[in-house]
């Protein structure tokens, strides 16, 4: 069989100084940081749509790509041969996962029963190369947005029968994902949302979400699937008002809804940034509620404002990142998966191996970064510090929830006013992060 990238050697690493544009300078998968190899640590995946379904097409533009292993049909021989270029370039990367929505690894078909048995001849194949390489699935999903029956949404349609659907489809993809191994499944509401509230029930809808993910969390215990479920925060794009907006709203839903211990969250850093909120902020805001699953390793462009789902080479924001997941020893079972893809611009099959090394390099740098910040405890002392008022007397009864508002009050009466404020320091401890990024 011939090769889809000849003359791509497998990626190796060779250190910082080296020039090679094919080669890892910080990503070196057996360096131990924090007790854990880094392959182990940031468990690194690639996504099948971006990287092998792309077509650099936009709303202002067609297809620029140049994808030798797909010839534009929709067939099961072009989808069957799209997977030898996957598995081709996820081994020569060294990437340990890959992860996909149905519609991704096969063609839908003009009816459910058909699209499932073209589904099944694609797994069959995926399984083979898994087989093979060693390379396993870390999540799969369901496409519940593209197709014009999802217009209202999937679980939250009005149309009972899209509901149905949709959970027809969920089922099976929980059944594939279980088939190869997979150790997530993730619920991305691509259309999970309203537009007006004039023609929504929003109450209903809402039950509904909730009453699909019980039923697919009860089929999945039902086959023998033991991974973890993840619900993936997105605002905007395409609904005006999506259900799962932040991670806040949707550590809400999941609490009011008893789906605590069920499933967690999947962080995306441009849908962080679309929310108007750091990746850091989202990161930790699941990390305290104990629902930090994975995430999707990206960037927006500021100066666009949309998904343009960027690969990502900051090493500033791949440090913020790396400070939240070490505090919780990792992703595992979840991973960093690149959802994200090249420019239109780069349109040659090469630059998909020079996107996932910066971005592999970038995270390898932020681990260790942060990993350096985290061993001086530089910020861990300033916080203590700052907080050391909650650390005894009053503050303890306060920060233990035993002080009433009564006693609250009658301390203050005998004191007569607060301590004195002391500065934030916000600056200063920016410049002691700068000082560690080399």
């Amino acid at each position: 069989m011939s090769e889809f990238f000849p003359g791509v050697p497998k990626i190796a690493y060779e250190g910082p100084k080296s020039k090679n544009p094919l080669a890892y300078k910080h990503y070196n998968p057996d360096e131990v940081v924090e007790g854990q190899k880094l392959r182990d640590l940031l468990r690194f995946s690639v996504c099948y749509w971006h990287t092998f379904r792309g077509t650099g097409s936009d709303p202002f533009g067609s297809a620029t790509l140049q994808r030798p292993w797909d010839d534009g049909s929709n067939s099961v021989e072009n989808a069957i041969k799209r997977v030898d270029a996957a598995f081709e370039f996820i081994g020569k990367l060294g990437a340990p996962f890959y992860c996909f929505h149905d519609r991704d690894i096969a063609p839908e078909a003009d009816s459910l029963r058909e699209t499932n048995k073209i589904l099944d001849a694609v797994v069959k194949k995926l399984k083979e190369k898994q087989g093979e390489t060693g390379i396993e699935l870390l999540w799969g999903t369901a496409n519940l947005f593209s197709h014009p029956r999802f217009m209202h949404g999937a679980a939250t349609s009005c149309n009972a029968d899209v509901y149905a659907f949709a959970a027809a489809q969920v089922k099976k993809a929980i059944e594939v994902t279980h088939e190869l191994g997979g150790v997530n499944y993730v619920f991305w509401g691509g259309r999970e949302g309203y537009m007006n509230l004039y023609n929504t029930d929003l109450n209903r809808e809402l039950s509904h979400l909730a009453h699909f993910m019980h039923q697919a969390h009860e089929h999945a215990k039902s086959i023998g699937f033991k991974g973890q479920f993840l619900f993936e925060p997105k605002p905007k794009e395409p609904t005006k008002h999506q259900y799962d907006f932040d991670a806040a709203a949707c550590l809400n839903f999941i609490g009011r809804h008893g789906l605590d211990g069920i499933v967690k969250l999947n962080i995306e850093t441009n849908h962080a940034t679309l929310a108007g909120h750091t990746m850091m902020h989202e990161l930790e805001y699941a990390r305290i509620h104990n629902a930090l699953g994975s995430i999707d390793a990206n960037t927006g462009d500021l100066l666009l404002g949309w998904d343009t789902d960027q690969f990502p080479t900051d090493i500033y924001l791949t440090t913020q990142i790396m400070l939240v997941i070490l505090k919780q020893k990792g992703l595992a079972p979840g991973g960093v998966n690149f959802d994200a893809k090249v420019r239109r611009e780069s349109f040659e099959p090469i630059d998909l191996f020079h996107a996932h090394i910066g971005g592999m390099d970038a995270f390898a740098r932020g681990t260790k970064i942060a990993a350096k910040i985290r061993a001086d405890g530089v910020l861990d002392k300033f916080v203590q510090q700052r907080y050391r008022s909650f650390d005894s007397g009053i503050g303890k009864k306060i920060d233990d929830g035993k002080a009433t508002f009564a006693e609250l009050e009658k301390y203050m009466l005998e004191k007569g006013e607060a301590a004195a404020n002391e500065s934030g320091r916000q600056e200063y401890l920016e410049n002691v992060i700068n000082d560690y990024l080399e």
